[in-house]
């Protein structure tokens, strides 16, 4: 009998139930089992393990694990919580996301392409009053991050006639987006874009990546929205830069602490629409369906799939 394949989590995570079930359905052959249910002969007996941010203690507990899958796209906080782990660390790669994610990517696009922050402020002063119209082959949209995710929301974007730009640290060739490059050329695109979208992920090289002087580099009166990661983005240079008119709008969807705390500016700020983390939630049933392809190649041919680069970070 194969060894059980435990779901590693935090205790708090409430739809961990859902996960199991939905990972069993698409790998029959396999046990899928919360880890506090394993047994030490079982947890000593693992080669592999489903993750979602789990406790470092517990990952431990298991000395024969040669990877860990992660159900998220995103991985910054498993590979700062495990440290310099000998584990491979797989994240989910799954297209159903990126189509996710450019659905949202074009949504929020349009939300502040159409003024729709402006038309809410006036139906709140009751006003009626028409803005003038850009069309949207007038509008630049830029996108940080050219990866799987900022690939598919560029092109949906461009399907829509906006003329969209595209930054990556390296090299990317993406039909119809004007493509940039590297630390050097960052401010040009920054520069030429009338809404900037993030999709990058957080690193060490990311984190604080939009600053006081990166947002100044931004068109007087641009827009941002942010789907890649809260600390990404200075906040303190945020709303100064909203305060100022400097930035006109900014969509937040992630945060450097999650849930927002009630607290914060950005709830009651009139140039920020705050969003619960909810742009490109994954889908159980296609991740569980890849999750279940990756384990069951490597029961098959013992080849574990490509891994987190831990120095990059993703």
């Amino acid at each position: 009998m194969k060894t059980p394949i435990p779901f590693v989590c935090s205790p708090h995570y409430t739809v961990a139930p859902q996960w199991i079930v939905a990972l069993q359905a698409a790998m029959p052959e396999e046990v899928i089992m919360p880890f506090d249910t394993l047994d030490a002969q079982q947890k000593a007996a693992c080669t592999v393990a489903i993750i979602a941010n789990p406790d470092p203690a517990h990952i431990a507990q298991m000395p024969q694990l040669k990877w860990i899958h992660s159900v998220w796209a995103g991985v910054e906080r498993v590979v700062a919580d495990l440290g310099h782990t000998h584990l491979d660390i797989v994240r989910l790669i799954d297209p159903q996301l990126a189509d996710t994610m450019a659905e949202a990517v074009l949504a929020w696009t349009m939300y502040l392409h159409r003024d729709m922050p402006a038309y809410a402020e006036q139906q709140r002063a009751k006003q009626w009053r028409t803005l003038d119209y850009t069309l949207a082959r007038q509008r630049s949209v830029g996108v940080l991050g050219l990866g799987a995710l900022g690939d598919a929301a560029a092109k949906r974007l461009l399907a829509s006639n906006f003329r969209v730009n595209g930054w990556s640290r390296s090299k990317k060739n993406v039909d119809g987006v004007n493509c940039y490059t590297g630390a050097d050329e960052l401010q040009a695109m920054l520069a030429a874009s009338d809404i900037v979208v993030c999709l990058l992920p957080l690193t060490a090289e990311t984190k604080g990546l939009l600053n006081a002087e990166k947002l100044a580099w931004m068109k007087p009166g641009a827009q941002l929205i942010n789907f890649g990661r809260g600390p990404i983005i200075d906040d303190d240079a945020l709303k100064a830069a909203l305060d100022s008119g400097a930035l006109k709008h900014a969509v937040l969807d992630v945060f450097a602490v999650e849930p927002l705390p009630p607290t914060q500016w950005q709830w009651s700020h009139p140039g920020v629409t705050v969003l619960p983390h909810i742009s490109a939630p994954t889908d159980r049933d296609t991740a569980s369906a890849i999750v279940a392809g990756n384990i069951r190649a490597y029961r098959e041919n013992g080849v574990i799939p490509t891994a987190v680069n831990t120095q990059r970070g993703y």
